[in-house]
């Protein structure tokens, strides 16, 4: 049943950020950065992680939302008017300050049932629906290769069934096809019906999801305190760190024509997603109208 959820949610979740390569983020977003080498002193907190190999790490991208705006030199807000995606249960993404908000040294991502229902705008065909989700990326703004991708936060408070959360990363280019075969890095992800677990994973093509999901990585107080998640990876293995102790590591072993560490040997970007869940986590008539995750901060070294 596990594995059921994971994948059934998971296809949603990847879907959505799939079709934000349809975004228009404005003229920054034409050249993905491999790392930016040109922060101030004292960049990701003054923390330079120590590297599983020896030395330390070296801030290259970071946010810690200490505005009253999102930054958009740093994230497009995925929106179904522009990348004909809907966000489950024919839900609709938005960039509306309801579902994403800045303030108090955090950003706020919302899933929301609206008062009424309304006419959701898309390319492939208008639908109507009452459910509104929130997903922010760093497509086309900032991507990497290796490196230690870290994310301050607090889920959504609550045990009912039919909330989805999670921070991941995604390919910017799918150099080897489409999902899976690309790949993708889920560093946290959280459904309302499990909510005593947080759970990263691997996916790529022929992946075991037995062996390329943590299953060890209880996290109970997930929606009531700020934790820290993070993913280190090198190009034989991912390390996953809750709160700085290792939870989980896989090292991967692709389907054919692929060999390790091919597919993941490619540039991915940063993305946060609060939508409504499905599948074994689907929307039940007590599940809450609205539900938030709070980040205080997301961090990558290199």
């Amino acid at each position: 049943m596990l594995r059921f959820r994971l994948l059934c949610a998971l296809g949603a979740a990847t879907a959505a950020v799939a079709a934000l390569a349809p975004v228009t983020a404005g003229p920054t977003a034409a050249a993905p950065a491999a790392g930016v080498s040109a922060l101030s002193k004292g960049a990701c907190g003054g923390e330079r992680p120590a590297r599983p190999g020896g030395g330390r790490y070296t801030c290259t991208f970071e946010d810690d939302f200490s505005g009253t705006a999102l930054d958009r030199s740093k994230w497009v807000v995925q929106d179904t008017s522009l990348s004909g995606f809907h966000a489950g249960q024919s839900g609709c993404y938005v960039d509306d300050p309801d579902n994403v908000s800045v303030g108090s040294g955090q950003v706020f991502l919302t899933s929301r049932k609206e008062a009424e229902p309304f006419v959701c705008h898309s390319p492939y065909g208008d639908y109507t629906s009452d459910r509104t989700a929130a997903t922010i990326a760093t497509w086309g703004l900032f991507a990497q290769t290796y490196g230690r991708f870290e994310f301050r936060a607090k889920l959504p408070d609550t045990a009912i069934q039919g909330i989805h959360s999670a921070l991941w990363l995604y390919p910017q280019k799918f150099t080897y096809g489409a999902w899976p075969n690309s790949g993708e890095i889920d560093v946290a992800e959280w459904f309302s019906g499990g909510a005593e677990n947080v759970y990263p994973s691997v996916h790529y093509a022929g992946e075991d999801p037995w062996k390329s999901t943590g299953y060890n990585c209880p996290m109970p107080s997930a929606g009531t305190q700020f934790h820290r998640y993070a993913v280190e990876w090198t190009p034989t293995s991912m390390r996953f760190l809750y709160d700085d102790r290792v939870c989980f590591t896989h090292s991967w072993t692709p389907a054919a024509p692929l060999v390790a560490p091919q597919p993941f040997d490619q540039p991915f970007y940063v993305v946060l997603t609060q939508v409504f869940g499905g599948g074994w986590n689907a929307i039940t008539d007590q599940t809450p109208t609205s539900a938030t995750t709070a980040v205080d901060w997301v961090r990558v070294w290199k």
